[in-house]
């Protein structure tokens, strides 16, 4: 095995990074996150600016070439820009990355895609106002002026990301194909998933995405799609378009034997698995003084802990961490 990659017992190569920069959101979706919620971590156990460049920077050094910025909502970090600024500038790194609901998009996308961002991924389940408030508490006219900010801003692609849910927003499949065809939008739909109590209650509304692709086959010539990025997402064109359609079925089709990341969350907990509990704590080792070479080791062996797959559908109980704390 190369010095300059990360390989995991079971063959695969590590080579993105999901980054969680904070835990807090300024949405309550449903299926992600209890109202009422503020069980927060404490800001001094959060990665320092330049905690999150070292451990960043190690990663580089070991291989990985694309880091996703994610929270929580990463945009209420203050600071974001200039940690964006710092990652764009390692040694390395080919592809950065940012996960957003969009809420707070419309102030930092410019500041964002100068300092280095340069593909960002937009969570949106639904286009109307009522139902978008009933999903997250939120107002959906905060998250389309950030779209628009973000298209304004330069950023390619925009992946739009929406969570199917049977007999919530199932019925609003074809209206986002075709909001994405007009905007210029990538679109992506997700499972749901098992990860905390919230997720568990919300597979009462699990929908398999091979349902929603039977649908759109009979309404357009979907044809084979490819989209940059290091995510699972399987994807087809809309003939006659330049619409991509991405399915991403963590549930009904797995895609673990081509897990290719890992996730560090706020506190500096290394997560090797979203739906295992395998994990490796990160920050202790910075605070005492370690050097590059020993944070660079502990990385290397905390990648041998990955699992061969997850458990979602054996063991859903699990993981009892909201995916808030885990990074999206």
């Amino acid at each position: 095995m190369s010095q300059k990659s990360l390989q995991d017992r079971f063959g695969r190569t590590i080579e993105y990074l999901r980054l969680s920069i904070t835990d807090q959101c300024d949405l309550r979706c449903f299926y992600c996150m209890p109202r009422g919620f503020s069980d927060y971590e404490l800001p001094e156990h959060w990665l320092t600016e330049e905690e999150i460049e070292r451990v960043v920077g190690a990663f580089t050094r070991l291989g990985t070439r694309r880091v996703r910025i994610t929270g929580g909502e990463p945009l209420v970090r203050r600071g974001i820009d200039d940690i964006a600024s710092r990652l764009a500038a390692l040694p390395g790194l080919e592809d950065l990355s940012l996960s957003t609901n969009a809420v707070r998009l419309a102030r930092h996308a410019r500041s964002l895609h100068e300092a280095g961002v340069r593909r960002i991924n937009v969570s949106l389940d639904t286009l109307r106002p009522e139902r978008f408030r009933e999903i997250t508490g939120g107002k959906l006219s905060k998250v389309l002026d950030g779209l628009q900010a973000a298209r304004e801003a330069g950023f390619s692609p925009v992946k739009i990301n929406m969570v199917v849910m049977r007999g919530v927003n199932d019925d609003e499949v074809e209206a986002m194909v075709a909001f994405c065809m007009e905007m210029g939008f990538t679109l992506r739909f997700i499972e749901t998933m098992p990860v905390g109590d919230t997720g568990r209650r919300a597979q009462d509304h699990f929908m398999p995405l091979d349902d929603i692709r039977r649908r759109l086959e009979q309404r357009f010539d979907l044809t084979p799609g490819l989209m940059p990025g290091g995510g699972p997402a399987r994807y087809l064109r809309v003939a006659g378009s330049d619409l991509n359609i991405g399915f991403i079925t963590p549930m009904s089709q797995h895609f673990c034997d081509t897990c290719n990341r890992v996730r560090l969350g706020v506190d500096g907990t290394l997560h090797l698995c979203l739906g295992q509990s395998h994990s490796v704590p990160l920050r202790p080792l910075l605070r005492a003084g370690a050097s590059d070479t020993e944070l660079e080791g502990e990385i290397r062996r905390a990648i041998e802990l990955k699992p061969e797959r997850h458990e979602f559908n054996e063991r859903p109980e699990q993981v009892v961490r909201f995916m808030s704390m885990t990074g999206g």
